[in-house]
Order: C-alpha cells, then sequence, then structure tokens
C-alpha cells in the first residue's frame, strides 16, 4: 500500500514508541507505577512512550498541535492541524502481563480525522488508515464483517470499573444487548476494540465515557473498513462527549437502538 509522508511519520513515531513499550512488557513486573485514580495506572512506560511520539511527531511538524493523553492539549501555530495520540492504549491490560494494549495516533484537520495509526506491539500487528485511502492490517486492506443477524455477532464493549462511569446504566445497556448476541467480549482498549471492528473480529462495538485520545484513530480505521462510527444519538460528537457505537450498517443501526432503549 503506498502511504502518504504524514502517514509515515505516524507509522515511525508508534512502531519506535511501540518498540520501548514491547522491552519494557517484557520486564513489566519491574515497572515504577504510580496511582491516578481508582482503577486507573500509570506506569513509566507511558511517559516514555509519550515522549518518543511527541519527539517524532514535533521534529516533522513543530507548527501541529498535540492532545496528548499524559500531557493534555498543547496549541500549535498551525490551527488547522492537530494530533491526537494515547502513548499506551490499555495500560491495566499491560500492568497485567496481558498482551492487548496499543499506541494510537490521530491526525485532525480543520476538525476532521484525516489519518489514524494504531499499533500493538506485542502481536505485531499495525492498523493504519487515511481518509479515502481505505483501513490495513500490515498491508491488508481491512473490510468490517458483513452479518446482520445480530444473534450471530460478537459485540465488543468497555465495562466501567470502581471509580468510573454509570454503572447502573450500563449493566441495564448490557442486559438488552445480551438478550440478542452471540457474545459480548471485554478487550480493555477501545483503541483495540475499534481495529477489531475494522478488521471483522468483532462485529460491533459501544462504550461510554471515554477520551478522544481512546477513539479518534479507531473511529476513521472503522470508517474506512466500510463501517460505521457514531456517538448514541447517530451524531459525530464522539471526541467531546466519549460515546461511541461501531459497526456495519446494519450492527450500527441496531446497537443505537437497543442503547436508547436502555436509557
Amino acid at each position: 500500500m503506498a502511504r502518504s509522508a504524514l502517514l509515515n511519520v505516524m507509522v515511525g513515531a508508534a512502531m519506535k514508541a511501540g518498540r520501548g513499550l514491547a522491552r519494557d512488557f517484557g520486564e513489566v513486573q519491574n515497572l515504577q507505577v504510580s496511582v491516578k485514580g481508582p482503577g486507573d495506572f500509570v506506569s513509566s512506560a507511558d511517559h516514555r512512550a509519550e515522549a518518543v511520539i511527541r519527539a517524532e511527531l514535533q521534529r516533522a511538524r513543530p507548527d501541529y498541535g498535540l492532545l496528548m493523553e499524559e500531557s493534555g492539549a498543547i496549541a500549535g501555530r498551525d490551527r488547522q492541524h492537530r494530533w491526537i495520540v494515547d502513548p499506551l492504549d490499555g495500560t491495566t491490560n499491560f500492568l497485567h502481563g496481558i498482551p492487548v494494549f496499543a499506541v494510537s495516533i490521530a491526525l485532525e484537520r480543520e476538525g476532521q480525522i484525516v489519518a489514524g495509526v494504531i499499533y500493538n506491539p506485542a502481536m505485531d500487528e499495525l492498523y493504519t488508515a487515511e481518509r479515502g485511502a481505505g483501513a490495513y492490517l500490515n498491508d491488508r486492506r481491512l473490510r468490517v464483517a458483513g452479518r446482520r443477524d445480530l444473534s450471530q455477532c460478537v459485540i465488543g464493549t468497555g465495562i466501567p470499573h470502581l471509580g468510573r462511569g454509570d454503572h447502573r446504566r450500563f449493566l441495564e445497556q448490557q442486559r438488552r444487548v445480551m438478550l440478542e448476541v452471540s457474545g459480548i467480549r471485554r478487550i480493555g482498549a477501545a483503541s483495540m476494540d475499534l481495529a477489531y471492528v475494522a478488521a471483522g473480529r468483532l462485529d460491533g462495538f459501544w462504550e461510554q465515557d471515554l477520551s478522544a485520545w481512546d477513539v479518534a484513530a479507531g473511529i476513521l480505521l472503522v470508517r474506512e473498513a466500510g463501517g460505521f462510527a457514531s456517538d448514541f444519538a447517530g451524531g459525530a460528537t464522539m471526541l467531546e462527549s466519549g460515546e461511541i457505537c461501531a459497526g456495519n450498517e446494519f450492527v450500527h443501526g441496531r446497537l443505537r437502538e437497543i442503547l436508547s432503549q436502555a436509557g
């Protein structure tokens, strides 16, 4: 596949950070870990990965703004472009030795996500997408799953944990989805959930209380793989509202109906 210069910059940054994460993952028991909040951890690996990504992106495009999980918003002289970065999505998986975590980098231009990279260094899986140019896994073109019968579908979600989210609302959503699907999966990294929807591994995905860096790259991957991604109302507020519902046209629509019934 042909990549633009900007996508090559993003891939290079993600893979360089990923190499460091892979080394740290191999010595996960030795990591120094501090507590950010209930059930929410940040390791020294997060900060090292973010520093690598920031340096690589700013070397290539020093005027672009950034929105990063650990550093927050960093204004740039170029107000039309912004990098949206999660240096380690799935930190809890990482710290428990579960090889499902990722670097996620998106490029936003005038409010639209135009390029995205999600890289899982533990499995050496590189997901890339550019607006209008398709989505790929390690250079293989991706398409969302084509199932239209929800009873045959496996749906991903994110389960709120200690100190996070509306547990009662989620349990009602889950109850209603459970009645109609073949299975529900909780992977523990929203970027990977969306990458799996794009790859057809999951038929759909829903979650709420997310941050922009969790979903920005994955939204583009799903759309470029022929799928749909929106907030629960069908709008485009995902980066602001923290809600996301994704799947092929049928699954996306039916999931939205179920979620609306759950309140």
